[in-house]
């Protein structure tokens, strides 16, 4: 493992390894694998239930004089994230070379916590409006009234730098405008938006393939800036439309395979609005969840829905901290952690170098 808190990046090749059991074969450190991620199944010795959640390791650190850190996915096996996790629905167990299987640690006396995952995640959030002719003559307020909804509801109640958002519009033009910067202040956004105007778009048609397109480009240019910063990086992009492309710079199949092709840490929402919206395409594009809107009267409770998800989604990223037992000299170690919530559960193993380890942990 690499010390706090620079981590993520290029991984010195022999601090540790992942590894099911006490097998010797290694996991790449690829950036944010699927699956368990950094992870592996846990050694049958333990003989848990078969897995109802799925618990993807995207980074783990260690801290001296002795804290693990370990930065996780949570989610259903259909891959539908889960949120308001603490830290009493987690099971340490711990495996040394001197134990034929794992023994559980207490996660009151290892000081087992959920921490703020600030310094080593980041999630931003690209809220996408379509802003053609036929929403700002027919439905502007509520766009402006459920788009204030969706920031309130998606951000977080106190300023985050790791939780930012920023929205862009799109009408016929070829480009992708910026409403308003990456942010993480709910006044600037709701500023932002209050500010959309009738006459803001020079070209009523919609250019709704392209804007899908730009907006991917976005969001994995932010995930590359995280990664190039060692910060493990996630994002949403969110599209509101009330049709379907009319300007045809870009196929269908263009804006399909960009989404199918992109970063896996992107998750893709759609909201459509009214009867002129093709509910097929849009659930394509929207692979992650899409809502749709009858008339404008349901378009602030589609919002809500989606911003229910996007907000489900960046919440299933857990920081989970605890003090081992473990000790310098014990050399490279095995852990699994399990969680429960209600009927289901879930484990991963990994494991960590307790090299420098001493009493003292808080």
């Amino acid at each position: 493992m690499k010390p706090y808190p620079k981590i993520l990046g290029v991984f010195c090749s022999a601090l540790l390894a992942f590894s099911c059991g006490n097998a010797d074969d290694d996991v790449s450190f690829d950036f944010n694998q699927g699956g368990l991620g950094l992870g592996t199944n846990v050694d049958a010795c333990l003989n848990l239930a078969e897995s109802d959640l799925v618990l993807s390791i995207q980074d783990q650190f260690t801290t001296l004089p002795g804290k693990v850190s370990i930065l996780f996915k949570v989610s259903d096996t259909d891959g539908s994230p889960v949120s308001g996790l603490t830290a009493n629905q987690f099971t340490i167990y711990e495996q040394g070379r001197n134990d034929d299987c794992f023994n559980t640690i207490s996660t009151s006396e290892s000081l087992a916590r959920i921490s703020p995952n600030s310094q080593v995640f980041n999630n931003n959030t690209l809220l996408v409006l379509d802003l053609s002719n036929s929403v700002l003559s027919s439905s502007l307020n509520e766009l402006k009234s459920a788009s204030v909804s969706f920031v309130n509801n998606v951000m977080p109640a106190d300023e985050a730098e790791s939780f930012k958002m920023a929205i862009y519009w799109f009408d016929g033009e070829d480009v992708l405008h910026e409403l308003n910067p990456l942010t993480s202040s709910k006044q600037e956004l709701v500023a932002a938006i209050d500010g959309i105007t009738a006459d803001i778009s020079n070209d009523p048609s919609t250019d709704l393939y392209g804007a899908v397109i730009k907006a991917t480009n976005i969001a994995e240019d932010l995930l590359q800036q995280s990664s190039n910063n060692k910060i493990i990086g996630a994002a949403s992009v969110v599209v509101f439309t009330d049709g379907t492309d009319q300007a045809s710079r870009f196929t269908e199949a263009d804006a399909l395979n960009k989404v199918a092709r992109a970063n896996s840490n992107i998750s893709f929402f759609t909201i459509g609005l009214g009867g002129e919206i093709d509910t097929d395409i849009l659930t394509d594009i929207g692979k992650t969840f899409s809502v749709f809107a009858g008339n404008e009267a349901e378009l602030e409770a589609t919002f809500n829905a989606i911003s229910l998800r996007v907000s489900e989604q960046a919440n299933s990223f857990y920081l989970f901290e605890y003090c081992s037992p473990k000790r310098d000299g014990s050399g490279i170690n095995n852990l699994a952690i399990q969680v429960i919530q209600g009927n289901t559960q879930g484990a991963v193993q990994t494991k960590f170098d307790a090299k420098g380890f001493i009493g003292g942990c808080e």
